[in-house]
């Protein structure tokens, strides 16, 4: 049983009827699910998992203080805190995990300003430019048992993903960032004798260039440490997470740094492949950097489009 379904059995068998026997007339305005910060929460728990943060439990939403009162919040408190602590082989931790609570009752509005800044998911340009996207992430992954009241599910569907303008002001400047790490600095580091900074340089690339095809698949990217797990499951470009990891874990010897190269500007080719076909860019040539600044021409907000093309990344 993976959390996901840990959650919602715990919920059907304990969390539910406590609501619908002792709290009738709350729930018109009540969410229930599991969302937010855990790989539970993306599907991606295994049993090694379950050594933190790992128990029975579930969020419980509530819209803002002038519908759901302070003392109403308080007794679905009392009331969350006395479901058993024991399910599935698992007990609940008597102490909430470093961060704050991840489970139990959650004011909507408070949830969603922790994530994404905005209490009413309406993002500034700004906050769109730097928010990190795995708190966006969290927002938005995970699942929802119910939503009577709809805040929750509205607005998940309003950070589901970038404004097309802010995608492509993300995409220009990851693909400068490959350009000058991979095209460009790679072999100059090699050729320096710098094995260990060529190894940055591959990593840089690798970084920028996940980012990228997560940018092109419109999907937020998790957590790095998620990334290449996620990636693997991606619609387009997926078959690249082999060629990245193959960067990483491969040294810079003189018989392996051509290669090495040669992978860098497969996957360079994929990508600017990737870009023709969504039409995001009018170069026509192998060079990421030009390509950058196209796709960076493209964005139709001057405002936006005039910023320093790294200005997201």
């Amino acid at each position: 049983m993976n959390g996901i379904e840990l959650s919602k059995a715990y919920f059907e068998s304990y969390g539910k009827p406590v609501l619908e026997e002792q709290f009738p007339e709350l729930l018109p305005y009540l969410a229930a699910g599991l969302l937010g910060s855990g790989s539970e929460c993306l599907g991606f728990d295994d049993a090694l998992s379950r050594d933190h943060d790992f128990d029975p439990g579930f969020c419980l939403f509530l819209p803002g203080e002038d519908i759901v009162d302070r003392r109403s919040a308080f007794l679905l408190e009392r009331a969350y805190a006395k479901l058993p602590r024991e399910f599935g082989g698992l007990r609940r931790a008597s102490m909430q995990p470093v961060g704050g609570a991840r489970r139990g009752v959650l004011r909507t509005g408070e949830f969603f300003t922790e994530k994404s800044g905005a209490a009413d998911g309406v993002l500034t340009v700004t906050q769109w430019l730097t928010v990190p996207e795995q708190s966006l992430l969290e927002a938005t992954s995970g699942v929802l048992f119910f939503d009577n009241y709809g805040e929750v599910s509205r607005l998940r569907l309003s950070l589901a993903y970038f404004p097309e303008e802010i995608r492509r002001k993300k995409l220009a400047g990851q693909l400068l960032l490959m350009a000058q790490s991979g095209q460009y600095n790679f072999l100059r580091c090699v050729r320096h004798g710098e094995p260990a900074a060529a190894q940055l340089a591959a990593g840089e690339f690798v970084r920028s260039a996940m980012s990228a095809v997560f940018l092109l698949n419109r999907r937020y990217q998790p957590y790095y440490k998620w990334s290449f797990r996620a990636m693997r499951s991606l619609p387009k470009l997926s078959l690249l997470a082999e060629l990245l990891e193959y960067l990483l874990t491969t040294g810079n010897d003189e018989p392996l740094y051509q290669d090495k190269y040669d992978v860098i500007e497969s996957i360079a080719s994929d990508v600017i492949n990737e870009l023709q076909e969504q039409q995001l860019t009018q170069a026509v040539c192998g060079d990421l950097e030009k390509h950058a600044y196209s796709v960076n021409d493209g964005i139709r907000d001057a405002e936006l489009r005039n910023l320093h093309i790294l200005a997201s990344v």
